[in-house]
């Protein structure tokens, strides 16, 4: 079985924030896959589905971003054979808006949800796909940025952005990360 996790927060009041980014391409996803999130366990939503004969479980952790290692390691136990079989979808502001990047591993980069589920996974082995949200230019206007709703002239970016990144999360469960890089990295 293969994991595939969308990082956000709960709650309407940060509906369609670039921080929910995770969020919403999982949300394209599972409309793709014909399934839908119905299930609440491990303090997240689940969706189950099965792609190419890969049985899949989507996950949006319904705790605050800085606490997502919780649900994601639970949602794991007994499920995932390997970290590899686990994929983090994640904003990123190192990376200009509408900009995808997979990853097989590597630091937190400074993201609070990647830093909670490796601390509580145990290892940063797990594959991320990074969804580039741009940033302000300061660290100080950082946290009001990743918060802050996407504006009415980013919607169609935004939009391509989810379209390509569930074209290369079936490309990452089908056929791997390596192929999942070379055709959605730039």
């Amino acid at each position: 079985m293969k994991m595939i996790v969308g990082l956000g927060n709960p709650g309407p009041k940060y509906e369609f924030t670039r921080h929910n980014l995770g969020f919403l391409a999982l949300d394209t996803l599972a409309v793709k896959l014909n399934t839908r999130f119905a299930r609440e366990k491990h303090d997240g939503l689940m969706a189950e589905a099965v792609y190419r004969g890969e049985k899949l479980l989507l996950v949006k952790p319904m705790t605050f971003m800085n606490l997502s290692g919780e649900c994601v390691a639970k949602a794991a136990r007994n499920k995932v054979h390997e970290p590899a079989d686990v994929l983090v979808v994640v904003d990123d502001v190192h990376l200009p808006l509408g900009r995808l990047r997979f990853r097989g591993g590597g630091s937190a980069g400074g993201h609070n949800g990647l830093k909670s589920i490796i601390e509580r996974l145990g290892t940063p082995a797990f594959h991320r796909m990074r969804m580039g949200v741009g940033n302000t230019g300061t660290d100080a206007g950082l946290a009001d940025h990743v918060l802050a709703k996407f504006k009415p002239d980013e919607y169609e970016a935004v939009a391509e952005m989810r379209e390509r990144g569930t074209e290369g999360i079936l490309v990452w469960i089908a056929e791997g990360l390596d192929a999942a890089m070379n055709r959605f990295n730039r």
